[in-house]
């Protein structure tokens, strides 16, 4: 199961919100770009961010942040927030971010993804799913579409997306444990490389997730509230020591 430490970027800031609440934020570092590095030394293969400003702004806010994340690091990097265009995906990639997380644009125009995954390859688009109650949220989750998280996925896998990342809202930034259940029935549903977004509390969380076959696990307020050792979590569930 491939981890990904998570990096939230807010006015240049790693921050952490509750349930997506933009006034419920709570500030880890002014320098992003060292966590990145925190996380890469204690073994992070991959590391997930997103830039919450572009997500609301519809557009990069935090790209220099962003840029020096990428130059700080020699894993890989996954970005989300604000990418709304060809030329947006191709500029993200263009200073090094591996793949980029399309989510709003998922909803408001699919074709724009079967032509982003056409231009750029399967590899490089990675579908945001943020759902909540069985339903996608987008613009930052602040509004709830009327499209099935499961219908959304199928379409996309139809459009050659491998990868999503499955967010259950009501479970992010609570410590509360992830949505395992949703998690596994949309893996075993559409056969496509769900990660798991959103909850995520303990090392016995990644353990559950892990026997359920889920592909990979965003890991973010339980590194930073140390209740989970990265070191540890990618021994075990990375390299199955």
């Amino acid at each position: 199961m491939q981890l990904y430490p998570a990096i939230d970027i807010k006015n240049g800031q790693c921050v952490r919100l509750r349930q997506g609440v933009f006034k419920d934020i709570e500030v880890y570092s002014t320098e992003p770009w060292e966590v990145a590095k925190k996380w890469e030394s204690m073994g992070a293969t991959f590391i997930h961010v997103v830039d919450l400003d572009g997500a609301l702004a519809g557009r990069a806010v935090n790209a220099p942040v962003i840029r020096r994340i990428v130059e700080s690091v020699s894993c890989p990097v996954q970005l989300g927030g604000g990418i709304r265009t060809m030329e947006d995906i191709e500029t993200t990639l263009g200073y090094g971010v591996t793949r980029v997380i399309i989510g709003t644009k998922a909803v408001s125009n699919p074709e724009f993804i079967k032509e982003a995954v056409e231009r750029f390859g399967s590899d490089k688009i990675v579908l945001g799913v943020d759902a909540k109650d069985g339903f996608v949220a987008i613009e930052g989750w602040e509004k709830l579409s009327n499209i099935k998280a499961l219908d959304l996925c199928l379409m996309m896998k139809d459009y050659g997306v491998q990868n999503v990342v499955y967010t259950d809202i009501s479970k992010d930034g609570m410590l509360i444990g992830p949505n395992v259940e949703a998690t596994r029935d949309l893996t075993l549903a559409t056969g496509m490389n769900v990660i798991a977004s959103g909850g995520v509390s303990s090392m016995e969380d990644l353990d559950n997730l892990c026997k359920n076959e889920i592909k990979g696990a965003i890991i973010g307020k339980a590194l930073y509230e140390k209740r989970v050792d990265l070191a540890k979590a990618v021994e075990l569930y990375e390299k199955g020591v």
